[in-house]
C-alpha cells in the first residue's frame, strides 16, 4: 500500500526527460539558494541597513518585471530548450564573476547590485521558458500537476539545504566560496539539458511582431478570468507579504542575536516547511480543488508571520518559520499550476510571463517597501503588518477561491482545464 502511494506521489519520474531535468535542477537550485543567502548576509554585514537589503532584492528581481513580457514572447516564439541552455550558461558566468570579485576583495555594494541586475535580466528570459518546458517533458499531461508539485518540492528542498550549507560556509570560508559553489552547480543543469531527448523543434508558421503578440496575450488574459484573478492575487501577495524574507538577516542578527549560521537555520526551517507542503501537494488526489488549498495555506501563512514577529525564543520561532514555509509554498506552486492548465499551448509562455511579472516584478517593489518601512518602525512590527496583510488579501479573494465549492456549475472556459485536472484527456 505504501509502495503504491509512493509511486503515485512520484509518478512524474516515469518520464525520463523529466527525471533528468529534475536531477540537474536539484543541484543547481541548492547553489542558487546558497548564493541568495550569502548575498543577503554580505550586504547586511557591510551596511547594517534593512533598506539596503530591500534594494538588493529590488536590483535582482526588478529587471524580471521590466523584461518578463519580452521573455514570454521569446519563449513562445523560439526553442525553449536552447533558451535555457543560454540562460543557464549566462547564470554560471554571473555567479563566477561574483565569486571572483569577492575572493579577490575587489567588490563594493555598487558592484554587487550591478551583478544582481544582470541576474535579473537573465531570469526574465529563463523563467518563462523553464516552467513551460516542464509541460513538454511529461508525456501524460494528467501528470503535469504532479510534475509541477515535485518541481516545487525540489526548489524547496534546495531552500532547506542551500541556506544551511551557506550559513556554515559563510562562517568558515566567506561569501566568495558560496558564490563559487553556485557557479559550479550550474554544470549539473547544463549537463541534464544536453542529455534530454526532445522531439524536433517546429517553429510556428504564423509570424507576428512583438507588439501584436503582447496585445494578443493581454486579450487572452482578460478573457480568461481564472488566470487574471490568480495573477492579481499573486501581485498583491508579492508586494505586501512575500518579501518577509528580506528581513530575515535582521531577525537573525538583532532579534535572535545570532550569526550567519542562525540566518541559515531560519531559512532552512522555512525551507523545511515549504518542502513538507510541496510533498503534501504532490500527494493530493487528482481532481482536488487547488484553490481551496490555496485559501487555507494563505491563512496559515498570515497567522504564522504574526506569531513569528512576536516571539523572541528561537526554537519556538522556528516552529512558526516552518509554518511560514508551508504557507508560502502553495502560492507559487498552485499559481503556476493553475496558469498552465488554463492556458492554451501557444499562450503558455506569455501567460507565464504575466505570472513572472506578478511574482518577480512586484516582489522587488515589495522588498524595497518592506526595507523602507522596517527602517522606520522596526523589523518586528513590519513583519506583523505583513501577516495581517496576508489575511486581508485572502479575505478579498476568498469568494473566487471558494467559487467552485459553492457553485458546481462550471463556466464554459473552465471545462477544458477541469478535464485536465481530473485526468480525462
Amino acid at each position: 500500500m505504501k509502495t503504491n502511494k509512493l509511486q503515485h506521489t512520484f509518478r512524474a519520474f516515469r518520464n525520463r526527460n523529466y527525471a533528468l531535468f529534475f536531477a540537474g535542477q536539484s543541484v543547481s537550485q541548492i547553489g542558487t539558494w546558497m548564493q541568495r543567502t550569502a548575498i543577503s548576509w554580505l550586504v547586511y554585514s557591510i551596511t547594517h541597513s534593512p533598506f539596503m537589503l530591500g534594494l538588493t532584492v529590488f536590483a535582482a528581481q526588478f529587471p524580471s518585471f521590466l523584461l518578463s513580457l519580452v521573455g514570454g514572447i521569446v519563449s513562445d516564439r523560439y526553442n525553449r530548450h536552447r533558451i535555457l541552455l543560454f540562460t543557464q550558461t549566462a547564470s554560471l558566468l554571473q555567479a563566477f564573476l561574483l565569486a571572483l570579485a569577492v575572493l579577490t576583495h575587489h567588490y563594493s555594494i555598487g558592484g554587487i547590485l550591478t551583478l544582481s541586475v544582470i541576474l535579473g535580466v537573465i531570469n526574465a528570459f529563463d523563467v518563462p521558458a523553464r516552467q513551460p518546458l516542464v509541460h513538454e517533458l511529461v508525456s501524460d499531461k494528467s501528470e503535469l500537476p504532479n510534475a509541477l508539485a515535485l518541481n516545487s518540492a525540489m526548489v524547496n528542498l534546495a531552500r532547506l539545504v542551500g541556506p544551511a550549507l551557506s550559513g556554515i560556509i559563510l562562517q568558515q570560508f566567506g561569501a566568495g566560496i558560496c558564490f563559487l559553489l553556485n557557479a559550479i552547480s550550474f554544470l549539473a543543469v547544463i549537463s541534464s539539458l544536453l542529455l534530454l531527448r526532445l522531439p524536433p523543434y517546429r517553429p510556428s508558421s504564423i509570424k507576428k511582431n512583438a507588439v501584436s503578440e503582447l496585445s494578443e496575450g493581454f486579450v487572452y488574459l482578460t478573457h480568461t478570468p481564472v488566470i487574471g484573478t490568480i495573477i492579481a492575487m499573486m501581485a498583491l501577495m508579492s508586494i505586501f507579504v512575500f518579501p518577509y524574507d528580506t528581513l530575515l538577516p535582521v531577525f537573525a542578527k538583532t532579534v535572535f542575536r545570532g550569526d550567519a549560521r542562525t540566518f541559515g537555520y531560519i531559512y532552512s526551517f522555512i525551507g523545511l516547511g515549504a518542502i513538507s507542503g510541496t510533498f503534501f501537494l504532490a500527494s493530493l488526489k487528482t481532481g482536488t480543488d487547488l484553490k481551496i488549498v490555496l485559501l487555507i495555506n494563505t491563512i496559515i501563512l498570515g497567522v504564522a508571520l504574526i506569531a513569528f514577529s512576536r516571539i523572541f525564543y528561537f526554537p519556538l520561532a522556528m516552529v512558526f518559520a516552518v509554518c511560514c514555509g508551508f504557507g508560502t509554498m502553495s502560492q507559487s506552486t498552485i499559481g503556476i499550476t493553475l496558469v498552465q492548465i488554463h492556458s492554451h499551448a501557444h499562450m503558455r509562455g506569455r501567460m507565464m510571463s504575466y505570472l513572472v511579472m506578478a511574482f518577480f516584478g512586484m516582489l522587488p517593489v515589495g522588498s524595497l517597501l518592506v526595507g523602507w518601512v522596517s527602517q522606520r518602525i522596526g523589523a518586528q512590527d513590519t513583519l506583523l503588518g505583513q501577516g495581517i496583510m496576508a489575511l486581508v488579501v485572502i479575505a478579498a479573494f476568498s469568494g473566487f477561491l471558494r467559487k467552485d465549492m459553492l457553485d458546481k456549475r462550471k463556466k464554459p472556459e473552465l471545462e477544458e482545464a477541469e478535464e485536465l485536472m481530473t485526468a480525462k484527456i
